[in-house]
């Protein structure tokens, strides 16, 4: 049985495309949905929803917050990837974040994103500007720009963005020979700050990461990055994200010490904002106080 981080949070298993079932937490200031402004939060690699333990409570005070695992990743679906990686395109799970909201009566909404779901975040914020009131990306710089400027050390640093992308059954098959090995060497060694993954919560994570779909799964969405997300970047080179856009992102990670992460973001959106926290990559569960009281002042 899996443990519960979200304590009050109801589930919501919500299909968005044939095939796929997003699983989903919401709770906010009260019930019906239309009580308190809707912020969404999504994760990256290798969580799951219950990364947002310390944040997402705190901001449900004043907020509806609904927190979703991304397709793949968590208790939510695993489908094929299909045709060149498309069904783990952020595109689709852009679609998949908007189809969860407007399930739960939400049009227009905030959106939070580390890492991977940084990235789905960016994605919507062009694909559904109409839907994104704001969006706050968590220690990432743009796909597009971060592959465009990869040099040995960025290639050393972050090499499972090139070792999950390899042909399949090559990363799954290495990676399953030692699921928790592999996954407490990337947490680990993500985080500079140590015990941030509490026990329980690392192996909520490898619950999933056992799950041979969700592995797979994961370097579908890595392999969709490399290629089809690269092409949606490229035909939307010249749009900008409008929605005000704050970027968090930890000193002591990769992000931080190899980008002008500011900078990279002013070349895809029209207001921009952020800082770095003294901390690694997972910001949200190195620094829960201060990307709460950051995203506070965000959101309004």
């Amino acid at each position: 049985m899996a443990s519960d981080f979200l304590p009050g949070f109801d589930r919501h298993r919500i299909e968005t495309a044939p095939g796929v079932t997003i699983h989903a937490r919401a709770a906010g200031r009260a019930r019906p949905a239309s009580s308190g402004p809707p912020v969404l939060l999504l994760h990256g690699h290798p969580q799951t929803l219950s990364t947002w333990l310390h944040v997402a409570p705190r901001l449900a005070e004043t907020r509806t917050v609904v927190a979703m695992d991304l397709r793949g990743y968590g208790d939510s679906s695993k489908p094929p990837g299909g045709e060149r990686h498309a069904n783990y395109a952020k595109r689709a799970m852009a679609a998949d974040a908007v189809a969860v909201m407007r399930a739960l009566g939400h049009d227009r909404f905030a959106v939070v994103g580390h890492d991977r779901g940084g990235r789905v975040a960016h994605r919507l914020a062009l694909d559904h500007a109409q839907a994104v009131e704001r969006i706050a990306l968590f220690d990432i710089a743009p796909t597009a720009t971060m592959y465009a400027r990869t040099d040995k050390a960025f290639a050393t640093r972050y090499f499972w963005w090139f070792f999950f992308i390899q042909p399949h059954p090559l990363p799954e098959t290495l990676i399953g020979a030692d699921p928790e090995y592999f996954l407490r060497h990337h947490v680990e060694g993500q985080s500079k700050t140590p015990g941030s993954t509490p026990p329980d919560l690392f192996a909520e994570y490898l619950r999933c990461y056992a799950d041979p779909a969700c592995r797979h799964a994961i370097c579908e969405d890595y392999r969709a990055a490399a290629g089809i997300d690269l092409e949606h970047d490229a035909a939307d080179s010249q749009a900008r994200v409008t929605a005000p856009l704050l970027a968090l992102w930890g000193a002591k990670g990769t992000v931080g010490q190899t980008y002008d992460v500011l900078e990279t973001w002013r070349e895809k959106a029209t207001d921009v904002s952020g800082r770095a926290l003294e901390c690694g990559h997972t910001l949200q569960e190195e620094r829960p106080d201060e990307v709460f009281s950051e995203l506070a002042a965000f959101l309004g």
